[in-house]
């Protein structure tokens, strides 16, 4: 099913601490939002097996060998992230963000679209960027052709006005 002209689908991604999340709550004060990760299902397998929620460079390791392990037995979060991007078409949101770390998932999602889904990376001065973080997940998100690059260096107010033209400018 193709996305009506008041939808998008944006796949968002960057290091961590780049903003992302910071970014996509600026965006839902001026859009419907739904806002996802791959890994969301991946931490309710991760908490089953004692993990309770830190964001610690051992965790988020963790949670990224433990997201390949599903993709390798049978791709559950890509087919998980379908599923709320079928959910999004119904809904009455304007913008779905799905936040997605690994170029090859980033492919298989957009494919999964037909195509729609756009891609964004958002970047950060070095200040705010910790270098390696030791996974693949963190590592690579630079290894991907996006459709959309944002540098996060300003302030938040000027971020947030530059973010949502953006944001328009991909309907």
């Amino acid at each position: 099913m193709a996305l009506s002209k008041s939808k998008t689908v944006i796949v968002i991604n960057g290091k961590g601490g780049v903003g992302k999340d910071t970014l996509c709550a600026l965006a839902s004060k001026h859009f419907k939002i739904k806002n996802i990760s791959s890994i969301t299902p991946i931490k309710d397998i991760a908490a089953l097996c004692g993990w309770s929620g830190e964001k610690t460079d051992k965790a988020r390791k963790f949670l990224a060998d433990m997201k390949q392990l599903c993709v390798d037995y049978n791709d559950f979060p890509t087919l998980w992230a379908k599923g709320e991007y079928e959910k999004f078409l119904e809904s009455d949101e304007e913008i779905m963000f799905v936040h997605i770390r690994e170029p090859e998932e980033i492919a298989k999602f957009v494919s999964a679209t037909g195509g729609e889904a756009k891609t964004l990376l958002v970047r950060a001065p070095i200040r705010l960027n910790r270098g390696a973080y030791g996974n693949a997940a963190d590592d690579n998100v630079e290894n991907y052709s996006y459709d959309y690059y944002f540098d996060n260096d300003k302030t938040l107010e000027e971020a947030e006005c530059d973010f949502v033209k953006l944001l328009r400018n991909m309907f």
